[in-house]
């Protein structure tokens, strides 16, 4: 058994704003990094935390976490579409594992996924079913948020369950850092962004390239330093990743929802991704980081950040 971890923060607009070439170019020598790390460290299991977006979870059933039994790309900002090899017994030996360490967790037969779990499978494996992947959704955009505690308390819990595998699991979390793009928050969302909120499954092709395209316009004017949304947090972003790199966590259990939007960003709470995947990998051991990037990049509406680490 071994366990390695890949964090990294995902962003829909890769493929559709470009930052200063110098910028993309340490971007993609970053990912390529990664994909060197993950090559070598050769997975025969992922374990994937990711949020969502209102693509695959909606309010009408919001669960802090959830762990995909079967799984499926929905294909939003041309990710993409169909199924994960999901191994399926293993997935259900894990959710009894967290529900018997007093942790609640939800379970999905059929999880829904967007960009934020399938763009980091697609940048470091190729493709979504190369290797057999557990996806574990972590909520990082609506209200309530659980404590961060409880995302590091089931990140430790599922860690436990990974090291009694005869596998070489690699760890995947994926979202932030500081970050606020336009996701339409409840209490201030019109008629028809509630009704997206509730329930937007399968929308039409026209009713998604509205919504990707105006996540599209607000990143260009991010850039151009007209767009109404929260800055990015570089000092906060940094901090965070000392933090993780650190192999003590529990500094992020006095961190709260509040704080967390008022210094970083309504969608830094997608953190909790990496705080749940470092604590999975802290289960095992003593770990290493290796390589850390980070670069604040408005056309990406994102403290970008890629950490790589496995345990000593």
């Amino acid at each position: 058994m071994s366990l390695a971890l890949v964090t990294m923060s995902h962003s829909p607009l890769l493929e559709f704003n470009d930052p200063p070439a110098e910028v993309k170019a340490e971007v993609d020598a970053a990912f390529e990094q990664a994909r060197s790390f993950v090559r070598e460290y050769d997975p025969t299991l992922v374990l994937a935390f990711a949020p969502d977006h209102y693509n695959g979870f909606f309010y009408d059933l919001m669960p802090p976490f959830c762990i995909g039994y079967e799984a499926l790309g929905v294909g939003d900002y041309g990710t993409a579409e169909g199924p994960l090899d999901v191994p399926t017994e293993l997935a259900e030996r894990l959710a009894q594992h967290v529900l018997d360490r007093d942790l609640d967790v939800a379970v999905s037969r059929r999880m829904e996924l967007d960009h934020g779990a399938i763009q980091p499978l697609e940048i470091l494996f190729g493709g979504i079913a190369t290797v057999p992947t557990i996806p574990v959704f972590v909520n990082g955009v609506a209200k309530p948020f659980t404590s961060m505690r409880r995302v590091r308390l089931l990140g430790e819990a599922i860690g436990s369950f990974l090291t009694t595998l005869d596998e070489r699991v690699l760890v995947i979390g994926s979202g932030g850092l500081s970050h606020d793009p336009p996701v339409p928050q409840w209490a201030t969302a019109d008629e028809q962004a509630r009704a997206l909120l509730l329930d937007g499954r399968h929308p039409t092709a026209a009713a998604r390239d509205a919504r990707q395209q105006r996540v599209i316009d607000t990143g260009r004017a991010f850039a151009a330093g007209t767009a109404a949304i929260r800055d990015l947090n570089p000092a906060w972003d940094r901090a965070l990743m000392d933090t993780l790199a650190s192999g003590d966590l529990t500094p992020v259990d006095a961190m709260t929802p509040a704080g967390m939007a008022e210094a970083a960003g309504n969608s830094a709470h997608e953190v909790r991704t990496w705080v749940a995947a470092f604590g999975a990998l802290g289960a095992a051991g003593r770990y290493e980081v290796g390589t850390r990037f980070y670069k604040p990049i408005r056309e990406y509406i994102a403290g970008f950040g890629i950490m790589t680490a496995k345990t000593a």
